[in-house]
């Protein structure tokens, strides 16, 4: 990590003091992001997460492939949640050549996207975000005081992938087994429940986890969040139905961009999601799904959640880390039951032919809403590709969270503040690679 806290004027008063905090590459996160800070006067005059890796160019790119193509694509976008990207882009497709999805094959890829989630929150919760709480570097750290801490969090990210692996073709990263309209190859019922031993003991081992990390002192914030996320009338939405708002909106996926716009802000290579309606920041991710569909945890989870010290709402974005472990819980309980149903479908995909259309789709990653949008052509390629990553989305309301912070925290000298700026960004897991691949060019030629 490359810190520099620049105390400017330190001659002057204290009234007339000018701190500027810089940190040129953020430790712990997915990528490469870096935070300004410069506070005069005790207000926060700038106040700037920047998202500083080179455009990846994925929306131009796809242009002209074959929509069967795209899936494969998309997920290389991250190698941390390729499922958000495979299923927001098969849905995308789907949506668009009306293909109608059997309820098993949903049900095989909500097992799959399970997985997923169980190997990035207990990364994201045990080895990248608690050493903040503890004030330690690095999960090494966190090894050397708490080794079975982390030996049960890398064994439940082994969970995660092993699902993945089973039902992703043998590779718990990329998978290569999904497709427009399901699966190359259906999974036998015995390789799937050979894992519910494991999946047993990870709701187990997941609550103890979460029970450990309420434990932590969190700093005293909260935020008024407009929180976005899906919505579905019988489940937690991880990767169907609608969108919704705790400001009682709820609208079509295909809505999403009337709802919410991404505009470009100069220190970043993403561009940045904002209301339509009011240009205002807002937040997707754990924190919003679990504001908005704890009706639909079941009732382990909401214990669980209860033994975290949890309401039915948090608004306090340092506590996301125990946000995370409940839906932990939630997945391993929700995979069980899954496996428990299964039985082969009599074809592994359905078939689809290519047409001139526009769809859209979503799903939950990790860290938010992941959200596509394709028009294709009559032979079915791609004429215009559009990409909402949660990160991307985030970064507005990331910057307000650390105004806030830094607000209620000036009596901090420079090195703590630094190192809880830091933390204030890490509480959204960010995925800076996968934000950074917006273009959008106007050559001007004499």
């Amino acid at each position: 990590m490359a810190t520099k806290v620049k105390p400017q004027a330190a001659k002057a008063s204290k009234k007339n003091l000018t701190r500027v905090i810089e940190v040129d590459e953020l430790s712990r996160v997915e990528g490469e992001g870096a935070l300004y800070v410069r506070v005069q006067d005790g207000i926060v005059k700038e106040c700037k997460f920047r998202i500083v890796e080179p455009p990846r160019f994925f929306e131009a790119f796809l242009q002209g492939r074959s929509y069967l193509e795209v899936p494969d694509i998309t997920a290389r976008i991250c190698g941390i949640c390729p499922m958000a990207y495979l299923m927001g882009s098969q849905h995308a497709m789907e949506d668009a050549l009306s293909v109608k999805i059997p309820q098993d094959i949903h049900d095989l890829r909500r097992l799959m996207y399970c997985g997923e989630w169980i190997e990035s929150h207990v990364l994201h919760a045990a080895m990248l975000h608690a050493p903040d709480f503890l004030g330690l570097d690095d999960v090494l750290q966190l090894a050397a005081t708490n080794k079975d801490v982390v030996a049960n969090a890398l064994r439940m990210k082994k969970l995660g992938n092993d699902l993945l692996e089973v039902i992703g073709g043998g590779r718990a990263i990329h998978p290569v087994n999904t497709r427009v309209g399901g699966f190359y190859k259906l999974p036998e019922a015995d390789d799937l429940r050979a894992l519910i031993p494991e999946l047993k003991w990870g709701i187990e081992a997941s609550l103890a986890i979460g029970k450990l990390f309420a434990t932590f002192h969190f700093p005293d914030f909260e935020y008024d969040y407009t929180c976005v996320s899906m919505a579905h009338p019988e489940v937690y939405a991880i990767m169907e139905g609608g969108i919704k708002t705790n400001r009682g909106q709820s609208f079509p996926v295909s809505d999403y961009h009337k709802v919410f716009k991404e505009v470009h802000i100069q220190h970043s290579s993403a561009l940045t999601g904002r209301t339509v309606d009011g240009n205002q920041p807002y937040l997707t991710g754990p924190l919003a799904r679990y504001n908005n569909n704890y009706d639909f945890l079941t009732d382990l989870s909401k214990k669980a959640a209860k033994a975290m010290g949890l309401d039915k709402t948090c608004y306090n974005p340092f506590k996301s880390i125990l946000v995370r472990m409940v839906e932990t819980v939630y997945c391993c309980e929700e995979a069980i039951r899954l496996i428990e149903a299964y039985k082969k479908p009599k074809a592994p995909f359905v078939p689809s032919s290519p047409a001139a259309a526009t769809g859209y789709g979503a799903s939950e990653a990790p860290r938010g809403v992941c959200y596509h949008s394709y028009k294709l052509d009559s032979d079915g390629r791609v004429l215009n590709a559009v990409i909402s990553s949660p990160t991307a989305q985030n970064q507005p309301q990331i910057e307000r969270d650390l105004e806030g912070v830094i607000a209620r925290n000036l009596d901090k000298n420079d090195r703590d503040l630094t190192l809880l700026c830091e933390q204030a960004i890490r509480n959204y897991d960010p995925c800076i690679s996968c934000s950074a691949h917006f273009l959008r060019l106007t050559m001007v030629r004499d």
